[in-house]
């Protein structure tokens, strides 16, 4: 697969950050993918972030504050080209954010890790339902999928709480953004935890009533 890449120096207060920008998927680098290396690079949020560059030795173009469709744009269709000199204005998070948002990050990584688990548990209902396990130990097995669903969604539950639980002041948009999203993605898995319950519970069913079936005739 085509690799592209743009390495251009940013000035940000006293320093100097070299960022080389890649793609893997054969299109040009986005300012979306220059954004976030500079998040990384010199932690100032992407919502603060003004870049400064010259067009021409008269002209100077600004890019601040551009809309989520202009942030998928190339950097070649805003002039921005490997070698390219840019400064960078913007204010950095408080500590105090850096430090919720660490707390969010960390949340984060706990819903990755049990939304792994339930995935894992959706393929193994899928091969049950496919006939990949002799149908007497098909209930039991089920039984067991069923309680690793509700841990599951224990577990969900009580990072919502959490997550609930966070007092954050207005000033501190990105943790807030952060924040919802979280909220809006740990009830998605939720509801993803109860179609998974439902069909368990629809699976046992069936099983059950071909047995019943079996038994009377």
């Amino acid at each position: 697969m085509a690799e592209n890449s743009v390495t251009v120096t940013v000035a940000y207060g006293s320093t100097k950050h070299s960022i080389t920008v890649t793609r893997q998927d054969g299109n040009e680098p986005a300012l979306k993918d220059l954004s976030e290396a500079l998040v990384q690079a010199t932690g100032v949020p992407a919502p603060a972030q003004k870049l400064i560059f010259k067009v021409t030795f008269t002209h100077h173009a600004c890019l601040s504050g551009k809309s989520l469709k202009e942030m998928e744009e190339s950097l070649s269709s805003f002039g921005i080209k490997q070698g390219c000199k840019l400064m960078m204005i913007g204010k950095r998070n408080s500590p105090e954010e850096e430090s919720e948002l660490k707390k969010l990050k960390d949340i984060e990584k706990s819903v990755e890790q049990t939304a792994k688990k339930l995935e894992k548990v959706d393929g193994e209902l899928t091969g049950l339902k496919n006939g990949f396990l002799a149908k007497d130990l098909q209930a039991e097995a089920l039984g067991k999928l069923d309680h690793r669903v509700k841990v599951a969604s224990e577990q969900f539950m009580k990072i919502l709480e959490q997550v609930d639980s966070m007092t954050l002041p207005e000033n501190f948009s990105d943790c807030r953004m952060k924040k919802k999203g979280l909220v809006k993605t740990v009830q998605g898995f939720l509801a993803q935890c109860d179609k998974i319950e439902a069909g368990i519970s629809d699976h046992l069913a069936k099983i059950q009533s071909k047995n019943m079936a079996l038994a009377d005739s």
